[in-house]
Order: structure tokens, then sequence, then C-alpha cells
């Protein structure tokens, strides 16, 4: 039967403390009740019991609360113990207030009292900004920057601003369009994005110095800037036009740098031939004129024998352009015919430096030579004798 069933007197239900009235129950005498059942657990009796037995009942009652609070002061001071790596810092704050930063190893703090912020000193985070700027030459890029930064200052960076990584975002974003502003749009999209990264890490640094932000940008990397998606095609144009001219630039470059040198080194080459030519004429002239002087000299001294000299040099001269030598006979109607290529045996073995340009040697030319003086010699006496019989 339940405890609100109708079994007490005047059909009232049953009161659960024990009492026959309908009122509140007394708390008082509740606490009584259950104090005493927790001191019959333990060996106690109840009110009802000795005063020695009474007095006992305390003391066991006395040696549990000091158990029990002893126990709860260990856990909780057990509980203020913590460890920070070599990486880690942590910021006390005692209620509420700033209490000092811990650096690393074993550290205790009371629980309940301080709360302790473990902060990362030497994690590199990284932020990623996109952005649709306007540029100093009034044309639009959009700009893809990636940020990598770390936490120089744990106190500066949980108590002096509220959100610190917003604040980051929204800082990276105001020194990219300010930097993206002063330059070009040619200097952003292309060879300019290097120096892009560098002015946008100084400006930014600035920041985050100026708001106590305790965080230290580590690099910048700008990993894309490119026209809006509207004005992809006619600035892919653009580029292709560049690229050809500076492909043909590059052509005409390299065509000059073939061409000039060999016209340089043409014309050296003839300015030498000109100079090599004028020292062989002057020396030739000079060697003609010695030439001249010495048989000058020579002939002065014996005419005769210097004449018939120059005479057969000159036919020397002459024979030594053909092969064919046509004699007349003094005193006869007959012209003899004396082909030279067959007089003579064949030279095949000598060098050209001691042959003419028909093949003969100087000692050839005068051995035919002495032929045809005994050959016309021996004619003449032929044709004298003749004359003579008739």
């Amino acid at each position: 039967m339940s405890w609100n069933e109708p079994g007490g007197g005047n059909n009232r239900p049953r009161d659960p403390w024990g009492g026959n009235d309908q009122g509140p129950p007394d708390l008082d005498e509740a606490l009584k009740k259950l104090q005493q059942r927790i001191s019959g657990l333990f060996g106690g009796r109840g009110s009802g019991g000795s005063s020695a037995g009474g007095s006992s009942g305390g003391g066991l009652s006395g040696a549990l609360l000091g158990v029990l609070i002893a126990g709860v002061v260990t856990v909780w001071a057990l509980m203020g113990f913590y460890q920070l790596d070599e990486q880690e810092r942590a910021i006390v704050l005692r209620f509420g207030e700033y209490n000092g930063t811990m650096q690393p190893g074993l550290q205790w703090n009371p629980p309940l009292i301080d709360e302790v912020i473990k902060v990362n000193t030497t994690k590199i985070r990284a932020v990623q900004v996109r952005e649709v700027m306007l540029t100093q030459d009034e044309n639009i890029v959009e700009v893809t920057m990636s940020l990598q930064y770390f936490i120089e200052d744990p106190e500066k960076f949980i108590l002096e601003v509220r959100d610190p990584e917003v604040s980051l975002q929204h800082a990276a974003q105001s020194a990219l369009r300010h930097v993206v502003g002063d330059s070009t749009m040619d200097l952003v999209l292309t060879e300019g994005r290097a120096a892009l990264a560098i002015d946008v890490r100084e400006r930014l640094q600035g920041y985050l110095d100026m708001y106590d932000t305790g965080i230290r940008v580590n690099k910048i990397n700008i990993d894309e800037s490119k026209p809006p998606a509207q004005v992809q095609g006619a600035f892919d144009d653009v580029i292709k036009a560049r690229e050809d001219e500076e492909r043909v630039k590059n052509e005409a470059q390299s065509y000059a740098n073939g061409i000039v040198p060999e016209a340089r080194g043409r014309a050296q080459r003839v300015l030498e031939e000109a100079n090599a030519y004028r020292q062989q004429v002057t020396a030739q002239a000079e060697g003609e004129a010695s030439r001249f002087s010495q048989l000058l000299v020579e002939y002065a001294k014996s005419p005769k024998v210097t004449r018939e000299r120059l005479y057969l040099d000159a036919m020397q001269g002459v024979m030594a352009n053909t092969n064919k030598v046509l004699v007349d006979v003094e005193g006869g109607n007959n012209m003899m015919y004396l082909p030279l290529d067959k007089l003579t045996p064949p030279t095949g073995g000598r060098s050209a430096s001691g042959s003419s340009r028909s093949g003969l040697s100087e000692r050839d030319l005068r051995d035919i030579t002495e032929r045809l003086r005994q050959e016309f010699q021996r004619d003449i006496e032929i044709n004298d004798t003749r004359r003579g019989g008739r």
C-alpha cells in the first residue's frame, strides 16, 4: 500500500514522516532521524539508548566528518597540479584577475580559485584571406593570401584582445587592401607578388603590435592573384599579346646576336685582305724596282749576255702558259709546230713548287730550249747546203 492511500484515522492518507496530521513535515525532526540512521549504520544507538552509547555515536560521527573533510581537501589539492610542456605557457587568473604567467614544468594552483589557461607559444597557425580589391590604376583584382603566425606574448593574446584571431583576420584584410591599392595591376599579377607579400607583412605586424594582440607574423604568401572571372578572357588575350611581343623581341635579339658578329667578321676579313693585298703589291713593286736596279747594273757591265738572259726569261714565261710553239724558220716558207706536251716526259712526281703552271720545271724548259736551238741550227745548216748546191 502506498503512503498516500487511505489508512490513517478518519480515512486520511498516511504521513511518510510518521505524523498523524496533514501539516508540512518538520525539517529538524527529519534531519535528526537521518542522523540517527547514519549513526546506526556505524554501530551507534538511537536517542533511546544510554548516555554512554550516545557519546560513542557522537565521537564516531566527528571522526567520519574529519575523514571526509581530509579526503575532500586532498582531492582538492591534487586537482591543482598540472604539467606544462616546453612549448606551453599558462596564464593564471585568480578570481578573474591576472595573477601571473607560469613557465614549463610541474606547477600547482588552487582549484576553484585560480583559472589556468594554457597557451602554445611555438605552434605555427595559418589563416587564409581572399579579397577582391581595386588597384591604383583602377583595375579590379582578386588576391588570395595565406599567412602563418605564432603567439609571442600569451598575456596580451589572452587578456588584451577579446578575439585576437578575428582581429588578426581583419587586420590582414586591411593591410592587403592598403598595399594592393598602392600598386598597379601588372605589378600585382606578375613579378611584384613577392614584394607585395613583404609589404603586407610589415604593415600587418604594425597593426598587430598597435592592438597588443601578442601575435607575431611568421610568413605571408600570395597564393593567387588574378582578375575577376568576368574579365578573365580579355585579360588572357592581353597576357598572350604581351607574351607574343616578348617572344618577337627575343627572336629579333637572337637574330641580331647572330648576324651582327658575322657581318663584323666579314668586314674584318675584308680589311685584313685589303691590308694583305696592299702589303703584297707594295712588296712586289719594291722587289721589281730593286730587280730592275740590279739588272741595270748588270746590263751596264755586259749588255749582250744580259739581253740574252732577259730574252730567255721572257720566252720561259711565255711558253710556261702554253703547250704549243710555232717556229718561223728563217729563209723558208714552212712553219714548224712543236707540241711541247708530247716532247716532254710526264712529271707526275714533281711538286707544285718546282714546276710551272704547265707542269714543266726550269730545267725541262732549258732542255727544250736547247733542243729547239739545236734543231733550228740544224735546219738552218741544211737549208744553207741546199741553197749552195743549187
